[in-house]
């Protein structure tokens, strides 16, 4: 096990007891369901911004990100350019969509809509998708302080897990919050640092990051072409990152809820503009930081060499044979362990537990407002007593986070972080949306949207386990990349909905 020093123990030590303290300060304010869920509305806008960004960027940015563009280029990248378009429409019509409808979940209004079915069906992909979410951030943060302290990464995913357990069940949606803006300026600050000293690492700085960056394509969008979607091109990204931009601020119940917390309408709507401003730029440096890496990793080829013996013992492969895809994710974390000076090895890891607890956090709350609203409220008990529905809160929240623990231990030895994540959140994401759509811009009547939601759900199922058919039946495999499924599983619901509606409509005209 590595010893830190005590200054960065220390460090480490404050920042956890400061997120415990934030929960046990907002614990005396907790006497109601709404007050756990939604704040009352009485977050301010700015906040709130800061609240969704810091969810934004988990460990999967942290990690993920760098690793993403050291072993490939900035393709990921595009991801983030879409936000804005996303972003534009949450903004102009589901914030006042869901304000109106004064409802705390999400999917509450599809009940209304479609039945029953409609609700339960969204929810228990938002259940599966958070959990495959926060077991992914997991994953991640475990990945780096096991480099860090050599500690097994199922106790840190534990002890970690058990620290955000507290707090969030403590202080409610108010301490998550409050705790997310402190997560979110402490984890900025952290790649900043991280950013200069990979820079000052380099024997002309920038100039030799651009110039190995621009000779090997590191900077590379992806390819433009608009008859290509086998691969991840400029646009599959963009498409993809738009859908799942679109459903996060319209379906996901992370984000939908903390519209209800905030003093107003227009300060809801603020406060997705303000996470995209913060967003998008810093997503930035992070794939900075992974190309800045790997022209580092260019100037000290033998610096590395102990990292790929150590995957390729662990993959059981000739180091020869390695690529950077396939150490990308642990690059980050061992630039730290080797070169990150005593006295800010502390920040980075509050920065990467920063990333970690943000979004896990949320998770549980939104999860625990779910379980209580569209499962038990829904059929267990309606008529619940206000001290029964604390009570059903807190045992969701902390039962969430260690079925998330348990989704986190079972993702170790997975090669990307990012691809995982994408992909999981494209099969979760696109039943949701498609039906989400359906509901609010179409006319469509219950038993088609029946119809239409078993035929998305068909195809999404079809284009994520096509590719292990066996060989004897290649023609039936989808030949589109893995994040078009969220792309056509939503459309096949919407428009498969739509059309059997007209058709509806012109057998009895």
């Amino acid at each position: 096990m590595h010893q830190l020093p005590i200054i960065d123990l220390a460090v480490i030590a404050i920042y956890l007891l400061c997120m415990i303290g934030v929960g046990i300060w907002f614990s005396r304010k907790n006497g109601n369901a709404a007050q756990f869920t939604t704040a009352s509305g009485t977050i301010p806008g700015w906040a709130l911004g800061l609240s969704l960004y810091a969810t934004f960027l988990s460990s999967n940015t942290f990690l993920g990100v760098p690793g993403k563009s050291f072993g490939s280029n900035w393709n990921a990248f595009v991801f983030s350019l879409s936000m804005p378009l996303a972003a534009f429409v949450a903004a102009k019509y589901f914030v006042p969509f869901y304000r109106r409808s004064g409802e705390v979940s999400a999917y509450t209004h599809l009940e209304h809509r479609f039945g029953p079915w409609a609700r339960t069906y969204a929810m228990v992909c938002f259940i599966l998708m958070q959990l495959a979410r926060m077991g992914s951030i997991f994953f991640g943060v475990a990945l780096a302080l096991q480099a860090l302290t050599g500690l097994e990464m199922r106790t840190i995913m534990t002890v970690t897990g058990i620290c955000i357990i507290i707090y969030t069940v403590l202080g409610g949606m108010e301490a998550v919050i409050w705790t997310e803006v402190l997560q979110g300026i402490v984890k900025t600050a952290g790649a900043v640092v991280i950013l200069w000293l990979v820079i000052t690492g380099m024997d002309n700085g920038v100039k030799d990051i651009w110039r190995i960056g621009m000779t090997d394509g590191k900077f590379s969008l992806g390819s433009f072409s608009l008859r290509d979607f086998s691969t991840s091109t400029f646009w599959v990204v963009f498409l993809y990152g738009f859908f799942i931009n679109l459903n996060n601020f319209g379906m996901d119940q992370n984000y939908v809820q903390r519209y209800h917390t905030a003093r107003s309408e227009k300060e809801a709507s603020r406060s997705i503009w303000l996470c995209v401003y913060w967003y998008v730029p810093v997503s930035m440096v992070f794939f900075f930081i992974g190309t800045a890496l790997y022209a580092y990793a260019q100037q000290h080829p033998e610096a590395l060499l102990a990292l790929k013996q150590q995957v390729a013992a662990e993959r059981q492969v000739p180091v020869a044979s390695l690529q950077p895809a396939d150490y990308g994710d642990k690059v980050l974390p061992w630039f730290m362990v080797s070169k990150v000076p005593k006295g800010l090895m502390g920040l980075i890891v509050a920065a990467i537990l920063s990333a970690a607890m943000s979004t896990v956090s949320s998770g549980m709350n939104s999860t625990a407002t779910v379980f209580l609203k569209d499962i038990y409220q829904r059929y267990a008990d309606p008529k619940i007593t206000p001290a029964g529905e604390m009570r059903v809160l807190y045992i969701a929240t902390a039962l969430s986070g260690l079925l998330a623990i348990g989704f986190g231990i079972s993702m170790i030895g997975v090669k990307s972080i990012l691809d995982m994540w994408w992909e999981l959140s494209g099969i979760f994401a696109g039943g949701m949306l498609g039906l989400f759509l359906l509901g609010i811009i179409s006319k469509t009547k219950n038993a088609t949207a029946v119809t239409a939601t078993i035929i998305g759900i068909i195809v999404i199922l079809w284009m994520s386990l096509s590719k292990y058919l066996p060989a004897g039946w290649v023609s039936l495999r989808s030949h589109l990349h893995a994040h078009m499924i969220i792309v056509v599983g939503t459309l096949s619901i919407f428009l498969a909905g739509t059309l059997l509606s007209r058709l509806q409509r012109l057998k009895t005209s």
